[in-house]
């Protein structure tokens, strides 16, 4: 139940990470600060509901996209999130595809480097 918890929030802060990292950089990414926690929220959920819904589809009938899931699920979360909350705005085509690649790899790179800080006394425990 710890992990799972600790998962979540690790996740919550990597994907928050992301979608800022994403307004700071793309002029046509806009995300309102009052409602940051709502959006990160819907979108998070989103990802976490469309990952395996797209990789059972992607399994199925279209092998290729297997490699390109996470990507593909960081672009239905950020559609999901724009269409459902008043909290991100993205205007453009190229904008969509940037957001999307910048979210996940500021998502991923935050899903590794963050545990070393947030977890740093439980791995320190379990290293004596």
């Amino acid at each position: 139940m710890i992990r799972l918890l600790a998962r979540l929030v690790l996740s919550l802060f990597a994907n928050t990470i992301g979608l800022v990292v994403a307004s700071l950089v793309l002029d046509g990414f806009d995300i309102n600060g009052v409602s940051l926690v709502v959006t990160v929220l819907v979108f998070s959920a989103t990802t976490v509901l469309a990952g395996p819904l797209l990789l059972k589809i992607a399994l199925t009938n279209i092998p290729a996209l297997i490699g390109g899931i996470a990507l593909v699920t960081t672009f239905v979360g950020l559609l999901v999130a724009d269409v459902l909350t008043d909290g991100v705005t993205i205007d453009g085509v190229s904008t969509w595809v940037l957001a999307s690649l910048i979210v996940w790899l500021s998502s991923l790179l935050a899903g590794i480097i963050l545990p070393v800080f947030l977890f740093k006394k439980t791995l320190e425990a379990t290293k004596n």
